[in-house]
């Protein structure tokens, strides 16, 4: 379970990024984090994982208080937080496997990061996480000549293969064709489900969050201005998080209304069966 409570975030330049940002996400919920440009969601998910250090509060995994880690009990935990990129984060130059296999350096030592000698279990399992993932057939093939979707996927499989108990996700459409970023999020929700895995996705897409994610949040300003369920993002809560615009445009047909209740019953299949 990840507990956030009163996190702020100021920059050297007197900058508010965040403010008072208290949140809980309980084990196996997936959360869609949306909000203007500028409203602090990338901030938010990495003062999660101290990519950003926060200024003040407390970020709590499984009751560990993360901000009071040194080094290296922080990298330790980093362990346990997977994280997917926007731009992928890939190593242009090395195969799939090998930057999947990338999500194990915080488990094997120096040198045998840097000679890429990893051990069979954690080989067996990255081809496994390959298969699920729909890359089994890629394993040699350079990260450069990859396209936007598989790279994504990549960044996917690299996360899982660390056994994180908690993924954040910063902007994984966001590049990305309408229905490759519908791929995407049914593969991210599908893996969440089938691992029990707690999420935080920041996606600027209102109606594809509405589609997947179960439960949203809306920053604006630093500060949460709406937490609820998908549904609940009428045009006057839209409003609120965005400001003054024709939301009854965004609203979603009732073709991705239906297409959006079938990704839910598939996920929450994958639930019981597992």
């Amino acid at each position: 379970m990840l507990e956030i409570e009163k996190l702020s975030k100021k920059y050297p330049t007197g900058d508010l990024a965040l403010t008072d940002v208290s949140l809980s996400v309980p084990a196996g919920q997936l959360v869609g984090l949306i909000g203007p440009s500028g409203a602090g969601k990338s901030t938010l998910i990495r003062c999660v994982n101290r990519l950003v250090e926060p200024s003040s509060g407390s970020i709590r995994l499984n009751g560990e208080d993360l901000t009071r880690f040194g080094k290296r009990r922080l990298r330790e935990a980093r362990r346990r937080i997977g994280m997917i990129f926007q731009e992928h984060a890939l190593m242009e130059r090395l195969t799939v496997m090998e930057n999947v296999l990338s999500g194990r350096l915080g488990y094997v030592g120096f040198w045998k990061s840097f000679f890429r000698r990893f051990p069979g279990q954690s080989v067996a399992e990255a081809f496994k996480i390959l298969d699920r993932v729909g890359l089994g057939a890629f394993p040699n093939k350079r990260a450069d000549a990859l396209s936007g979707g598989q790279r994504q996927r990549v960044g996917i499989a690299r996360a899982l293969l660390q056994n994180p108990d908690l993924l954040l996700v910063d902007e994984p459409t966001a590049s990305l064709d309408p229905k490759t970023s519908r791929q995407i999020m049914r593969l991210i929700c599908e893996l969440c489900a089938e691992r029990g895995l707690s999420a935080i996705v920041n996606i600027h897409d209102v109606p594809l969050a509405q589609a997947y994610l179960p439960r949203i949040v809306g920053l604006k300003a630093g500060r949460i201005v709406y937490d609820g369920p998908a549904q609940g993002l009428t045009p006057e809560v839209l409003t609120r998080i965005y400001g003054e615009e024709d939301w009854a445009k965004t609203e979603r047909s009732e073709d991705e209304e239906g297409a959006g209740e079938q990704e839910t019953l598939k996920v929450e299949k994958v639930l019981e069966a597992s």
